[in-house]
């Protein structure tokens, strides 16, 4: 895994026990908690989705690369 999918992941994953805590620990209502966690959670993808699309560059970037030598290579 490279470096900043390992940030991402961890990320989530960390977002993700946050709000298993806050709902653990929370003594606002079930409906209001979930909604709070969910728009927040909710930012948290939608920021990320710049970071996940520059990885999806980079992947294509580098698969044009291996095309392009396997090509040299048969040719």
């Amino acid at each position: 895994m490279k470096k900043e999918t390992k940030i991402i992941v961890g990320v989530l994953a960390g977002a993700a026990l946050g709000a298993t805590i806050a709902l653990a620990l929370s003594s606002d209502s079930g409906n209001d908690l979930k909604g709070k966690v969910s728009d927040w959670l909710a930012d948290i993808l939608d920021s990320s989705k710049g970071k996940l699309a520059g990885l999806a560059d980079k992947a294509s970037g580098v698969a044009d690369k291996v095309k392009d030598k396997i090509a040299e290579i048969n040719a």
